[in-house]
């Protein structure tokens, strides 16, 4: 590959710097009423409707809201399993069972995660999702996804492949963060689906 390549590509971090200054800006309004929004976009989705299993994660400050879905999900009888940030980065699940059933976790420096409080799963059973809802900052034209930058879906996904499992992989973002392009590298995979407040848009 050329050296200059990419070079029309934005740079990832500086990518994450400017979608989390815009989501910084956020009320607590704007992010109550998205919550609203994205539960009932995401909740007509076909990959949802006829899950059993779906692997999720518990939004925090001012992502896209997560907490309505879930209870949604969960008064649906589908079995909701959330994240819990181990202390290289990987990812063990735990059954949602409610909000009374999460605690909220520091992890060195960072933001305080909600996580599940009850009995842990073990990191392989993501492979039994129907759908995994993915966190992230941005999704592009063709459905490559940027995240955090913590590696944790990655390790995921890669999970998932060597499982031979094929969850549909969905995004859930404001509408802003569904971009032309996003910088991908090679273990980059597309996701299926991006739900904003407004809609939603397929990568199959």
């Amino acid at each position: 590959m050329k050296h200059n390549e990419r070079a029309d590509e934005p740079d990832k971090r500086v990518l994450r710097r400017e979608i989390l200054t815009v989501r910084n800006k956020l009320t607590a309004d704007d992010v109550r009423e998205s919550t609203a929004a994205l539960a009932r976009r995401a909740l007509g989705l076909p990959e949802l409707t006829h899950a059993r299993t779906v692997a999720a994660y518990v939004s925090v400050g001012s992502e896209p809201g997560t907490l309505a879905l879930l209870d949604a999900l969960r008064a649906r009888g589908v079995r909701v399993l959330l994240p819990a940030l181990l202390p290289d980065n990987d990812l063990d699940w735990g059954a949602y069972a409610g909000q009374g059933s999460l605690a909220r976790v520091r992890h060195g420096g960072r933001m305080a995660l909600l996580e599940p409080a009850g009995e842990r799963l073990g990191p392989d059973a993501v492979t039994g999702a129907d759908a995994v809802l993915l966190p992230g900052l941005a999704v592009d034209a063709r459905g490559m996804r940027l995240g955090r930058g913590g590696g944790s879906y990655d390790r995921v996904l890669a999970r998932l492949e060597r499982a031979g499992a094929h969850p549909a992989l969905v995004v859930l973002l404001y509408d802003s963060e569904v971009v032309e392009r996003v910088p991908a590298e090679p273990h980059d995979r597309p996701v299926h689906a991006v739900v904003t407040p407004s809609g939603v848009r397929r990568f199959r």
